[in-house]
């Protein structure tokens, strides 16, 4: 036996002891949060028990126990290394919530008497939540070292996608999602509209899915509007702790943040803002339609919740089988009016609403400063940066043109019998949606060609870059646009309100338009084999509206054929990630550029 020479030679065994049973309760962790798991999604989708207490709730509960009892000695060994409670605050809460469940479970199973809090914690809803709680922070946690694996952002980025486009497909297949069960593909393309945010739909949401089915939409498109890898890597920062710098480097790229400072603010501020806007928007939704249109309260609720949450992520989702033109909210102004600005509030993105609020916090600071101690008010320039005055300029620009096109196009036909705000808040309503949002407040086959051209066009722009929109961006467009005024007047220099544009974002913008032409080109072209019967327009409406994660339709996706719905998934996959973004994944970047070509003039025009 080797003796020990020293105190530290000492603490080296006890601290390699201590690593290797801290990995050995961790694996035995992940083995019983794993057979749990496979009981959620038994009772999920398939157990028909309708006792507050079946059995398979009872051995989820136990698993559950076991796992928390493994984690018990995980902590106990993280807190002999650090003997920091603070650090092992939550996972202490995890063990005590574990113990008061069991307790509740055993204490109700042999005391029907007992109070109403020990019946509502033994509910199996609860132990559903919190199975579905600690899931999403163990895969969290993986995320926290998803740079070491060296695969670049883009190729996580699509990977995550795919990876949720999957789950959602297993999920939507179980039997309690639907009414009377799908097909394979139909869950695939129902599974990537949502988490692509589209709302492109080959089946009816209200009456196919179950309030089970529904939820599990609901789930797909909040992570698929922020973003898996966005959600995921708050978790894991938040709960686990400060990313290495090529950890904060990583997730800066996922964000698109500026910033490489404390991530888990950036991540904060993202998930504090998505949840608020969501919240008031869903408020402002149950308020504004009447009870009358709802079988009871809670279903008033719910579909508040749905269609907040869908407006805000740009999903396009409803639970109204004929859109919001139908006659229970087709003269409901004000949910219209809701749900746009739910629309334009998710399309601006992140980067936008940090820069106002970096300005506002600023602004009432200096006044309250100045009302306090006389301190003059000093003028900072440039606060608002370039970035976001485009995507505003741009966006008031297209939301103007627009709205004024389809008063005047659709004035005698598709708003024909509405009264003067209603056709006022319609076309502003139509020149919103195309922007990815995908609910509509007209029958889109009523409108004339301009308007079915112009909404095309506004489709492919999109929304703004960080956002939960699609298309090429706003930015693109006014980049391009700029760039051919600039030649047009014989500069060779783009300049936007007192500032140049960078010959990246140039490159950049050009390569995007191109390449979101090239992909819906290929879609229509691969749809016009698959489904020649459906006509030039409806197909190439569908490919932009797939593209462009938009989600509205004339029709013509209810009827595709198998192909046509994976060539449409394709789509829309590509779409949300972005298509330079895909190229880029699955392109192999060039690890050196130290050298420099001969430039010639190529003859254009």
């Amino acid at each position: 036996m080797e003796e020990i020479d020293s105190e530290d030679d000492l603490s080296d065994i006890l601290e390699s002891n201590s690593q290797k049973w801290t990995r050995r309760l961790q694996n035995l962790y992940f083995v019983a949060l794993l057979f749990a798991a496979s009981v959620w999604i038994y009772e999920f989708g398939f157990s028909d028990a309708e006792e507050p207490l079946s059995f398979t709730s009872w051995v989820m509960t136990s698993l559950l126990f076991c796992a928390t009892i493994i984690q018990s000695g995980i902590t106990y060994l993280r807190w002999k290394k650090t003997r920091s409670i603070a650090k092992n605050f939550f996972f202490f809460g995890i063990i005590c919530f574990s113990v008061f469940l069991i307790y509740a479970r055993l204490l109700s199973g042999a005391d029907p008497l007992a109070s109403e809090w020990i019946h509502n914690l033994a509910n199996p809803l609860v132990t559903h939540i919190f199975l579905l709680g600690i899931l999403i922070l163990e895969s969290s946690r993986a995320s926290i070292g998803v740079s070491r694996l060296n695969l670049g952002p883009a190729k996580v980025l699509a990977l995550s996608f795919v990876t949720l486009i999957l789950a959602g497909t297993g999920l939507l297949l179980l039997p309690n999602s639907t009414q009377g069960g799908i097909s394979f593909v139909d869950a695939l393309f129902t599974s990537t509209s949502a988490v692509c945010v589209t709302g492109l739909a080959v089946l009816d949401t209200g009456t196919t899915f179950t309030h089970a089915g529904q939820n599990i939409l609901i789930i797909l498109f909040q992570l698929g509007g922020l973003g898996m890898m966005t959600f995921t890597s708050f978790f894991s920062l938040f709960f686990y702790g400060n990313a290495s710098f090529s950890g904060n480097l990583y997730i800066k790229e996922l964000v698109q943040s500026k910033q490489i400072g404390n991530m888990v603010k950036i991540l904060l501020k993202i998930v504090f803002i998505t949840f608020l806007l969501e919240v008031i928007g869903i408020l402002l939704i149950f308020f504004s339609t009447d009870s009358v249109h709802f079988a009871d309260r809670s279903e008033h609720i719910y579909f508040s919740i749905f269609h907040g949450i869908s407006a805000f992520c740009n999903a396009g989702f409803t639970l109204v089988p004929n859109g919001f033109h139908g006659e229970e909210f087709g003269e409901s102004y004000g949910l219209h009016l809701i749900l746009a600005f739910l629309i334009i509030a998710g399309g601006l993105g992140f980067s936008v609403l940090f820069n106002y609020y970096t300005y506002l916090k600023t602004w009432i600071i200096a006044r309250i400063r100045y009302f306090k101690t006389k301190e003059p008010i000093r003028h900072q320039t440039w606060q608002i940066n370039i970035n976001t005055r485009i995507i505003l300029f741009t966006t008031f620009l297209l939301l103007g043109i627009g709205t004024v096109s389809f008063f005047i196009i659709e004035y005698n036909n598709a708003f024909a019998g509405k009264t003067l705000e209603g056709k006022i808040i319609s076309s502003f309503f139509a020149a919103v949606t195309p922007r990815s949002g995908g609910l509509n407040t007209i029958d889109l086959n009523l409108l004339t060609m301009p308007s079915l051209m112009l909404t095309m066009l506004l489709m492919w722009i999109g929304g703004s870059p960080g956002s939960m929109a699609g298309g090429i961006k706003t930015t693109t467009f006014m980049v391009a646009t700029l760039n051919m005024v600039s030649l047009s007047r014989g500069k060779d220099r783009i300049e936007f309100m007192k500032r140049k544009i960078s010959e990246e974002s140039v490159r950049r913008a050009f390569s995007v338009i191109s390449l979101s032409l090239l992909f819906i080109g290929l879609s229509i072209f691969g749809l016009s084999i698959t489904d020649p019967d459906k006509g030039l327009l409806p197909i190439a409406f569908e490919c932009f509206s797939a593209y462009s994660i938009v989600g509205l339709s004339l029709g013509a996706t209810v009827d595709l054929s198998e192909p046509g719905k994976i060539i449409l998934v394709s789509t829309m996959f590509i779409g949300r990630i972005g298509a330079l973004t895909f190229m880029v994944a699955v392109f192999r970047r060039v690890s050196t550029n130290h050298y420099r070509y001969p430039s010639e003039e190529i003859l254009i025009n």
